[in-house]
């Protein structure tokens, strides 16, 4: 299959280096590749057009190809500008699949490429963060007509995807592929849980255990963090706004306060919320000599960076993934990543066994939209529950593991009121 259009990559020569890290994912991903089998003999995407705007690595690579392997023409760009691989870019441009992505663009670039990967005319979309779905509502409506509708990846990306279709201005339909229950308790917990404290440990080559933490944020990512932030020996404690969630938080034995009070106890700061300013410009002149800030959410707006920038008297890049900022009393803090995901910037992202499941949810929701978008209609709904059992039960498969099936008596019984 030829390309739509002609791929913009950093450097064609990296697409050695970059398959092999595409194969190793790949040997990783058991229910993708069940499926694959499946879709290289039905080809139910042929004809198709997929415009994909995820975080562009090897995992990310994986379902692109499949997607391909499907019969559709693909295009994809980064939905960040800082976690794109160049050598899985390179590489993924080779294989038929049209990439416009390099790492660290100018803003004007980073924009250029979502344009680009629109104007290829797809009729599906997968979408991390809303960038497509806004742009084809906001800039592109000429665009609109030949969208059948798309996936939806992060809660930032369905908040958006929510507000637009209160507004009555969605177009088309999007399966909100974050709240599968395949999705949350598995990718957000686990993946972000493990990604983002590999991205910490790297990036900062500190110890852990025996600091303070505060997680900023009590959703499934936020939980995945704490949960791990203990296992390495930290103390742990929670800031939120919802009291449920806070309560939940507490009762999985963690500290509870408000930033203002916590703002003076913690070492690590993880942003896990989706919301903007979180770590605000009161909160720096409360934080102790050395403090370390990092942003798990979707977008670099929960850290206050202007705030930050001016009230330092000075800025310095101290390691590769770190800023420096010391303030006026001489007390220096430090930015992991710019306040970008730190688990893609300073790290790999989820584990390749995580983002299987993930990315089967995509793949087999997508497939849903395209066979139901007119019934749908422009509305943003769950991923039906037998996809999402589907996607558990061929992970369960892969891992040898069975489960018990419930008699034809006991179905009977929890479906009728008499005991």
């Amino acid at each position: 299959m030829s390309s739509i259009m002609e791929s913009v990559v950093r450097d064609k020569s990296l697409a050695p280096h970059g398959r092999l890290k595409i194969d190793w994912a790949r040997q990783h991903m058991p229910v993708l590749n069940r499926i694959r089998q499946e879709f290289i003999e039905e080809q139910p995407l042929a004809g198709h057009r997929v415009a994909i705007s995820l975080h562009l690595e090897a995992k990310t690579a994986c379902l692109a190809e499949l997607l391909r392997d499907a019969g559709a023409e693909v295009a994809i760009t980064g939905s960040n500008p800082l976690s794109t691989k160049d050598d899985v870019a390179a590489a993924l441009a080779e294989s038929g699949v049209t990439v416009f992505a390099k790492y660290d663009p100018t803003p004007e670039e980073y924009k250029q490429h979502l344009m680009m990967t629109l104007e290829t005319r797809p009729d599906l979309i997968i979408d991390d963060g809303g960038d497509l779905v806004s742009i084809l509502h906001d800039e592109r409506p000429d665009l609109l007509e030949g969208i059948i509708g798309g996936c939806e990846e992060t809660t930032t990306g369905i908040l958006r995807l929510r507000a637009l279709e209160r507004a009555g201005e969605l177009r088309f339909p999007m399966i909100a592929v974050n709240d599968a229950y395949s999705k949350f308790l598995f990718d957000n917990r686990y993946g972000t849980g493990q990604s983002v404290w590999d991205g910490i440990n790297r990036a900062s080559n500190l110890v852990v255990a025996g600091k303070t933490v505060v997680v900023v944020g009590y959703g499934w990512c936020g939980r995945g963090v704490a949960m791990r932030a203990q296992g390495l020996g930290a103390k742990v404690i929670v800031t939120e706004v919802d009291p449920i969630k806070a309560t939940e938080a507490h009762m999985d034995g963690f500290s509870v306060m408000p930033m203002a009070q916590a703002a003076a106890h913690g070492d690590i700061f993880v942003t896990v919320t989706g919301n903007k300013r979180v770590i605000a410009s009161e909160h720096f002149s409360l934080m102790k000599e050395g403090a370390i800030m990092a942003n798990a959410g979707h977008f670099d707006i929960e850290i206050d960076k202007a705030a930050l920038e001016e009230q330092a008297v000075q800025k310095r890049l101290v390691r590769k993934d770190i800023t420096e900022y010391e303030m006026e009393d001489g007390r220096k803090l430090y930015l992991l990543c710019e306040g970008r995901l730190v688990n893609l910037v300073a790290g790999d992202g989820h584990p390749a066994e995580i983002m299987d499941m993930t990315f089967a949810l995509q793949t087999l929701s997508l497939m849903y939209v395209n066979e139901n978008h007119q019934k749908i209609g422009p509305h943003v709904m769950d991923v039906p529950y037998h996809i999402d059992e589907q996607v558990s039960s061929f992970k369960l498969a892969s891992l040898g593991i069975q489960i018990d099936d419930m008699t034809e008596e006991q179905e009977e019984y929890l479906a009728s009121w008499r005991l």
